[in-house]
């Protein structure tokens, strides 16, 4: 016999945006997750990745310290055993928490199960047969692994070991290039593993390009960077990765190392779920295909987060959660979700943060545009830094004078960005910048100095 419910809920990342806030409604919830409660974020990416690059962050100040009259006396070493058991029993125990608090509310019922579709709105889970008014699938991703001779059967590291390696490398392989690889590749070269990444194209190749080659000029110096790398094969003998590539110049290359990861892409979970039983579709790599109410080519069901891949993030999918729980349930509504800002950010050194257009997608549309630029170095607040690098880059329609995207690189770059995050959301101009009030010295002075440089391009 199908038990029956008011919403059924596929994933506890993002997911769980629709199972308190819906049960304390009075509907009736069901939550499947195969794995631990609290999805990616929680037990695999990026809390656990930011609680290891503060540490990497503070050793790589510790190393700095010289630049600023200090001197440090003998040298300095991470525990990175006891780093690593401290992250990761911190991490379990919030994940564990979640537990207590669906099984104190009546109207929640979790199954810690793999959920597969059997029919078009059923799903069967640890022996069980569920059916729901509303399904949402919220199973997010996980690492895509490239077919590279050899390297199936090796002990290669995902982002998911990483974050729980009590083994601390000598020499550290990276493959990849994206967000995920370089904050990895940072928190091990940060604490003293020598680290080499071993790229396909470019690091960072979203970003806007100013951006993305200072950062590559910067990274460069603290980990050995190749790129445009062909992956020929990798081997893994006495306790030794050696992974053979062709360099740009097709030349055959090789690199040795004690630790690898791969970080070359994700993929979604959406191959678990037996969705050829249903009317949902998906695109070519995977991705649940949805219109702008994140609804499922099937009725009463919707997706959200990395198993649609509209934007690969926590906030994001949070976002995604908040919409669906106010349209559907808190203040039924047709409006469409509207991401006009997503920002972004990237946890390493130096840091990145972002929000909206990149001028290579301005020039692409052809939109008319004007750029304001200013360096870290060139502020009060710079002096004190002594910024190697470092600046705010602001992109404004050319008539109307409305900021379309801002880019920033250097110290604080994740918290600076938050003012132009709620610039572009308001529609701020050029003139709405500069008339702003800002603290002096404070790092924000630079967002002001780009929007002064801006208008000086109009006079």
């Amino acid at each position: 016999m199908n038990k029956h419910y008011d919403v059924i809920v596929i994933g506890s990342g993002g997911g769980t945006k629709l199972v308190t806030p819906v049960a304390d409604m009075g509907k009736k919830v069901a939550i499947i997750e195969k794995g631990p409660l609290g999805g990616t974020c929680l037990n695999r990416g990026c809390i656990p990745s930011k609680m290891l690059i503060h540490t990497a962050q503070l050793a790589s100040l510790i190393r700095d310290a010289k630049r600023f009259e200090i001197n440090i006396k003998g040298s300095f070493d991470v525990d990175f055993k006891h780093l690593v058991k401290r992250v990761c029993s911190t991490i379990d125990q919030e994940s564990e928490s979640i537990t207590p608090v669906y099984a104190e509310n009546p109207n929640i019922d979790y199954y810690p199960h793999k959920g597969r579709f059997v029919d078009k709105m059923t799903l069967e889970v640890g022996g069980e047969r569920l059916t729901a008014d509303k399904i949402f699938i919220a199973v997010g991703a996980r690492a895509a692994i490239p077919k590279i001779p050899g390297l199936d059967g090796t002990p290669y590291m995902t982002y998911t070991e990483a974050l729980r390696n009590l083994k601390r490398p000598k020499k550290l392989i990276v493959l990849g290039g994206g967000f995920i690889a370089t904050e990895l590749g940072y928190f091990y070269s940060a604490i003293g593993v020598e680290t080499e990444f071993l790229v396909r194209s470019i690091l960072l190749r979203p970003e806007d390009d100013d951006i993305r080659e200072a950062f590559q000029e910067a990274f460069s110096k603290q980990v050995k960077l190749r790129l445009k790398c062909d992956f020929q094969e990798v081997k893994y003998e006495n306790e030794t990765f050696t992974v053979s590539y062709k360099d740009g110049e097709g030349k055959l290359r090789k690199a040795k190392g004690d630790a690898l990861i791969v970080a070359t892409g994700i993929k979604p979970w959406t191959d678990t779920l037996d969705l050829g039983k249903t009317d949902v579709q998906l695109s070519d790599k995977g991705f649940v295909k949805v219109d702008d109410h994140l609804k499922t080519t099937q009725k009463n069901i919707w997706a959200l987060g990395d198993c649609v891949g509209n934007y690969l993030f926590r906030h994001s999918v949070n976002f995604e959660g908040e919409y669906l729980f106010r349209t559907l349930f808190e203040s039924p509504s047709d409006e469409p979700i509207v991401y006009k800002g997503v920002p972004h950010a990237v946890f390493s050194h130096p840091e990145i943060a972002g929000v909206g257009k990149t001028e290579r997608e301005l020039k692409e549309a052809k939109v008319p545009y004007i750029v304001g630029k200013n360096t870290y170095a060139a502020s009060a607040r710079g002096m004190a830094l002594l910024p190697e690098s470092g600046f705010v880059k602001l992109l404004f329609e050319k008539h109307s004078l409305k900021l379309l995207g801002a880019h920033i690189i250097g110290e604080e770059a994740s918290n600076m960005v938050h003012m132009l995050i709620l610039a572009i959301q308001m529609d701020a101009t050029l003139d709405d910048l500069l008339k702003m009030i800002y603290i002096h010295p404070a790092l924000p002075e630079v967002v002001r100095n780009a929007a002064r440089a801006a208008e000086k391009v109009l006079l």
